[in-house]
């Protein structure tokens, strides 16, 4: 039996609008990733172009994770925490990487990202002057949150036309940050 043909008015009703779009974009970079713990990607768009994808994983020509081993896995490091424990890039780094070796503008760009920016990411971010960022999961790190709140870039989360409060999910002063960040344990001590 045929399938049945769309009418173009059809087609039109089943294409995503932008922001689904670019999200599905970062997810389709997140397949890419290396790390066996979470799979994260990420898009820097600028007036619906894309400019550079990343996805989390090691470093070009150093060996993945999945043949040597996960440091934080050996060293039980919980996720959002000692972010400098591991050989890996994030996808908001990898992207923000490959704009600057690439010679790609990316100030007043909009990321979409399918994890919520660590602290790491976020000063990044801010460098980069990133002007909004929409995620799709969130992500443990408090100082990360508590950077960007401070910061003038617009957070979303994906699907929320609203930009999100983050003054109001996170401490207002670092001196929270640090109460809250002290039961998370170093293993480095």
């Amino acid at each position: 039996m045929a399938e049945k043909r769309l009418t173009p008015v059809d087609m039109l009703a089943q294409r995503p609008d932008w922001e689904t779009y670019f999200m599905d974009m970062a997810r389709l970079a997140s397949r890419r990733s290396s790390c066996h713990r979470r799979a994260v990607g990420a898009v820097l768009v600028k007036e619906k172009r894309v400019l550079t994808t990343g996805y989390n994983g090691n470093p070009p020509e150093f060996e993945h994770c999945a043949t040597m081993g996960c440091i934080r896995e050996m060293l039980n490091v919980p996720s959002g925490a000692h972010h400098e424990l591991c050989t890996g890039l994030h996808a908001e780094q990898n992207a923000i990487i490959q704009a600057a070796t690439t010679g790609v503008a990316i100030a007043g760009a909009t990321l979409y990202t399918t994890t919520f920016p660590c602290v790491t990411c976020a000063k990044m971010i801010m460098a980069a002057r990133i002007a909004e960022v929409v995620y799709d999961e969130g992500y443990p790190d408090e100082l990360g949150r508590f950077m960007l709140a401070r910061s003038s870039i617009v957070v979303r989360r994906f699907g929320d036309p609203i930009p999100e409060d983050l003054s109001r999910s996170t401490t207002h002063d670092l001196t929270g940050v640090v109460a809250q960040m002290a039961s998370v344990p170093n293993p480095r001590r």
